[in-house]
């Protein structure tokens, strides 16, 4: 039986290979964007589950609540925190204090071999939560010592090539031996926490002096915290138990309300939003919004399908109606055309494979993901099958239910008009299908806007020829000899240094105090950055009022600059002279007022900061002179910082591209939405390109007769191009208020965000209206100036 369905199917589409290659195509087509995205969202939702253990794990973080800043939750924490965990909560089995793994780079060097590569400090105990495979040593040995150093597979590699490097001396920094102690298996991409080496905890804490002291120090909020809860104990059942630990061990940090909560593992890479202490959103809101756009991209090929097969039903009721007068029941009939459905949705998932695999280099480079289609395995085609099977009832069920009911006496007697009992539904599905594409086009439109809306901000410094370096190895007691050469080279025109770099802030501290500050009011938290002098004239900043720092360290050592945001939010009107509190420094005077620089989201309002005159820091900042060739630029300096840190590789970064790099999940929202809204509008365009093709073949001979009488191409064409405007037009008028809702809701999360205008919506109209009457004008002007003797003749 089941033979005979495929036999019967396949000669139906071979004998109407133009609606059945017009199907085939658009199914496609959706297929592949839906399974595009399927492939997408899996990744999303795999990271760090390749971890045995990963149910169990969390990170420990900090929720604060104050009067100025709102509340935010942050994953810095303190030190003592982690032995009030270990000694007395209960159920809690592991913890590990680490620094910021994957954020701090360092140089290592092997002879002649040196890497500046990412990686971080850990207590034994974090290669107990986290169970790396390792490839030589184990995690219980390999941090026994405190001049130990385990790195991946690729790190090894490059720096020993194929000799074993367990116990060879790997120069850390250019100024400590430490022992290769194991080797751990490159990470997956789909891990969160990623390095290329890692030291023990206690060496980080025996050679660098800041940290003396952080056992003890809660206000010390520097660090990273992970633990492993019991086997059956659950995030409920311990949150109530450490969320008041720093409240009952701090009294400085009680105004903020500080809670201490935890973030599951499985959950970092979706969820950053937190509300009241919760995480409730993130990335997970994008993953959503485009399998919804998935599952509506091809919604739209099946409508297509539908449509098609709908509308050439006066082409079928003969078939039908022979079938029934001959004895074959309704449910023979609608399994004959769910297996010609299946059957086409079978080769369009084929040819849907070589799309995806063909698009998924592009693909992964827009996401910044690294997805295959995973052929070996046996539970994706299991899935595929189950794909294939629903979307092939879903876009064959209207056109099985509808062409099995025909009446067969009615259909052999001729009676019957089945066309136009279709079109209304018809009509319906076109409409419905154009309103997801033009919301989709509205949506591209709106996201482009925003973007373009956030980078035509001021910044408040001049990005041009600005370039940053870390501060690293030799650089900082050779600050000063660097400085003189990159200037006397003629390559550079101002240098300076911070303890941030230009497009971020990297320390917060609290202003507890000022001038002013009603009873009862809390502190505030700003920005904490530490400057050389010529800082602000490197950067193009201006100042409002006041001066700038002296040339002598000695000089301002008590004195501070603040931003304008800084004085707005501490309610200053003449801010000059003026002491405040500061908790980075004590009492210190306020010499001058900068103007509001945007260090941070683009999105949002610039936060207060607070500047002092600091040595060292984290980051070289200098900016190229006029008219320079950058190449050579780039050579020169890089053999004036190769002279003072011979030991470290020159790497450098723009700071316009690593302000562009802000808006990197906008602009693949962007491109995303652009994408899909153009495959939307394709297939929805094939479906009007085949229904103008059927509506052409059904009025042949009216065209004929109206040219016989008179009628001219542009009469013919908007007869049969008037309708489908008018569908397009309501689709329109659907779409502008749904994409408006919901673009006004994603809005919403930017403080900094564009207006939606209507411009943007007639621009959308105007758009979708072109493209279809590009559409279809093909098949109405073949119809208008097809000889009228020769359709006559035809029927």
């Amino acid at each position: 039986m089941i033979k005979n369905y495929l036999k019967i199917a396949w000669r139906n589409i071979l004998n109407n290979k133009v609606y059945s290659a017009i199907n085939i195509l658009g199914l496609a087509a959706g297929m592949a964007v839906a399974l595009m995205i399927g492939l997408w969202v899996a990744n999303e939702y795999s990271y760090d589950r390749f971890l045995p253990n990963y149910e169990q794990l969390y990170q420990v973080e900090q929720h604060f609540t104050t009067q100025h800043d709102g509340e935010h939750t942050q994953t810095a924490v303190s030190l003592p925190l982690a032995d009030v965990l270990r000694k007395e909560i209960p159920g809690i089995k592991r913890v590990a204090e680490t620094d910021w793994i994957g954020m701090q780079w360092h140089d290592l060097l092997v002879g002649d071999k040196k890497l500046y590569v990412a990686g971080g400090a850990a207590n034994p105990d974090f290669l107990q939560i986290f169970k790396y495979t390792f490839v030589k040593g184990n995690a219980k040995d390999v941090f026994t010592q405190p001049n130990s150093i385990i790195l991946n597979e690729s790190t090894a590699t490059a720096l020993f090539g194929n000799a074993d490097p367990i116990n060879k001396v790997v120069r850390y920094d250019n100024s400590q031996n430490l022992k290769v102690t194991g080797i751990v298996k490159d990470l997956p991409k789909n891990a969160t926490l990623q390095f290329s080496f890692l030291t023990p905890f206690s060496f980080k804490e025996a050679t660098e002096g800041w940290m003396k002291g952080a056992r003890t120090m809660w206000t010390n909020n520097s660090f990273n915290m992970y633990l492993e809860l019991q086997p059956g104990v659950t995030m409920e059942q311990i949150a109530p138990k450490i969320k008041n630990i720093v409240y009952d061990h701090n009294e400085q940090m009680r105004p903020a309300k500080p809670e201490v909560i935890i973030h599951p593992l499985k959950k970092w890479h979706l969820y950053n939003d937190f509300k009241n202490g919760k995480a409730v959103g993130g990335f997970i809101d994008y993953v959503r919004m485009f399998s919804v756009i998935g599952v509506l991209v091809l919604l739209i090929a099946c409508i297509n399908f539908m449509n098609l097969s709908t509308a050439r039903s006066e082409k079928r009721a003969r078939e039908v109606g022979v079938r029934k007068a001959i004895g074959s029941q309704r449910s023979d009939l609608i399994a004959q055309f769910l297996a010609e459905s299946i059957m086409i949705t079978f080769i369009s998932f084929l040819l849907s494979i070589v799309m995806v695999q063909l698009a998924i280099p592009s693909f992964n480079a827009i996401v910044g993901s690294a997805i295959s289609i995973p052929y070996t395995n046996a539970l994706f085609w299991g899935a595929m099958i189950a794909y294939v099977l629903l979307t092939g009832l879903l876009a064959g069920s209207r056109p099985a239910f509808y062409l099995s009911s025909f009446n067969p006496v009615q259909v052999l007697k001729g009676t019957i008009k089945v066309g136009r009992s279709a079109s209304l539904p018809r009509k319906i599905l076109v409409v419905m299908q154009f309103s997801c594409s033009v919301a989709l086009i509205i949506s591209t439109i709106i996201v482009y806007q925003q973007i373009q809306y956030a980078k035509n901000r001021p910044t408040g410094y001049s990005s041009t020829r600005l370039m940053m370096t870390d501060m690293s190895g030799d650089l900082e007691h050779n600050y000063s000899a660097l400085k003189n050469d990159l200037i006397a080279s003629g390559m550079v025109e101002s240098v300076a240094s911070a303890s941030s770099p230009v497009t971020n802030i990297y320390s917060h501290a609290g202003v507890e105090n000022w001038p002013g500050k009603n009873a009862g009011e809390t502190g505030i938290n700003v920005g904490a950055i530490s400057i050389s002098p010529n800082y602000f004239k490197t950067m193009g900043m201006a100042m409002k009022e006041g001066r700038d720092f002296s040339a002598e360290w000695a000089a301002d050592t008590t004195n501070v600059i603040i931003n304008e945001a800084a004085v707005k939010r501490m309610g200053l009107k003449d801010p000059i002279n003026k002491v405040i509190n500061y908790s980075f420094m004590g009492r210190v005077h306020i010499i001058g007022v900068v103007k509001d620089a945007l260090m941070e989201s683009p999105f949002t309002p610039v936060q207060p900061a607070v500047f002092n005159h600091g040595r060292g820091g984290n980051n070289i900042m200098y900016r190229l002179a006029p008219n320079t060739n950058m190449q050579d630029a780039i050579k020169k300096i890089g053999k004036i910082f190769d002279t003072y840190n011979p030991a470290y590789p020159y790497i450098y970064q723009f700071v316009d591209e690593e302000y562009n790099r802000k808006f990197s999940l906008e602009a693949l929202v962007g491109k995303l939405a652009g994408v899909f809204a153009g495959l939307a509008i394709f297939i929805s365009c094939l479906g009007l390109f085949g229904l103008a093709a059927y509506v052409a073949e059904q009025r042949t001979k009216e065209i004929g007769i109206r040219k016989v009488l008179g009628a001219s191409i542009a009469q013919v064409w908007l007869l049969l191009s008037k309708e489908f405007i008018l569908l397009v037009t309501v689709s329109c008028i659907i779409a502008t208020p749904v994409a408006f809702y919901f673009l006004k809701d994603w809005l919403q999360k930017y403080d900094y965000r564009v207006t939606i205008g209507p411009g943007v919506f007639v621009l959308s109209a105007v758009a979708a209206i072109i493209i279809t009457l590009v559409t279809i004008s093909f098949q109405a002007i073949k119809a208008a100036i097809t000889n009228p003797v020769k359709s006559l003749r035809s029927e």
